[in-house]
């Protein structure tokens, strides 16, 4: 693997959480093998390895894009992803009400019930 795949991979680890990755690694085939090495290192092998932004903003711009653009999938996976960026619930509150005003209050009225969801189960879980 290269450089930036193996730093990718830390990042991702890093942000994410052993578990979830060692869970996306061993659902990994070779139908997706390709398509795992091209996030690991675009997304954390570049975008989040850069340090021109702070772990704490990536997490509120990834929440608020991904609530922008109606990819609700991930959003519980980057709500979980807060408790090791720093994001507080304030930050990801504030980031969805610009989503309501720049892209829809439908849109940000459903990541924040999939945030409040998410919360309510880490802390069920005690994450």
């Amino acid at each position: 693997m290269s450089e930036r795949y193996d730093r990718g991979m830390k990042v991702r680890r890093e942000v994410l959480g052993d578990a979830h990755v060692d869970r996306a690694e061993a659902a990994k085939t070779p139908f997706d093998q390709s398509f795992q090495s091209l996030i690991t290192e675009g997304a954390w092998g570049t975008v989040w390895a850069s340090d021109r932004l702070t772990r704490r903003e990536r997490s509120m711009l990834t929440v608020a894009l991904l609530a922008a653009t109606g990819n609700f999938e991930e959003i519980p996976m980057h709500i979980r992803a807060t408790a090791r960026t720093g994001a507080s619930r304030e930050d990801i509150a504030e980031a969805l009400q610009h989503v309501a005003i720049y892209a829809g209050v439908p849109k940000a009225n459903h990541a924040l019930k999939l945030a409040k969801q998410t919360y309510a189960e880490m802390e069920e879980n005690d994450e």
